[in-house]
């Protein structure tokens, strides 16, 4: 059963109730007889699953597609050509 929580509007006591669904409101307080009135709180949400977040629906870097797979082999070559010339020339320099 749910809880409600009522403020009385001649004292200002609050209280809190379990009430079912189908029951009436409290319309009296019980100590001083006077008026109640029900507060209203704001609730949290949960969102479980997916599609929620802004991070569901993007697409991971590294899911790439065919032109992009050659365009990275190509870098990659250009990288390791690149380090064997340092390599090679900084070898050739021990030597002398």
């Amino acid at each position: 059963m749910p809880t409600y929580e009522y403020v009385c509007k001649n004292c200002g006591k609050s209280l809190e109730v379990f009430q079912s669904f189908s029951d009436k409101p409290l319309k009296k307080h019980k100590e001083c007889g006077g008026a109640l009135q029900k507060v209203f709180h704001a609730r949290g949400i949960v969102f479980k699953g997916g599609g929620f977040y802004a991070t569901d629906s993007k697409v991971s870097p590294s899911t790439s597609t065919p032109s992009d797979a050659g365009a990275s082999d190509k870098s990659e070559k250009k990288k390791s050509s690149a380090k064997a010339a340092t390599t090679a020339s900084s070898s050739s320099s021990d030597s002398d």
